[in-house]
């Protein structure tokens, strides 16, 4: 799954740990995702979307072999 979380969070002008402490969770978690090296539960990921105004699919994406 590939994500425009880094895109989105610029727009904002927020910082990964910004956001980690918006939605409570450590700035790793935010480097990890952003890097494609975890997938957020569903509940992390409607928190992304409530901070972004977004909806989730709008920035994270699946991939062909996902």
């Amino acid at each position: 799954m590939k994500n425009t979380l880094k895109v989105q969070r610029a727009i904002l002008n927020l910082t990964q740990d910004d956001l980690a402490k918006k939605i409570g969770v450590s700035r790793q978690t935010i480097n990890s995702i952003e890097k494609n090296r975890y997938v957020p539960s569903t509940v992390l990921a409607l928190k992304l979307s409530d901070v972004f105004q977004i909806p989730v699919n709008e920035f994270f994406t699946l991939e062909k072999d996902d």
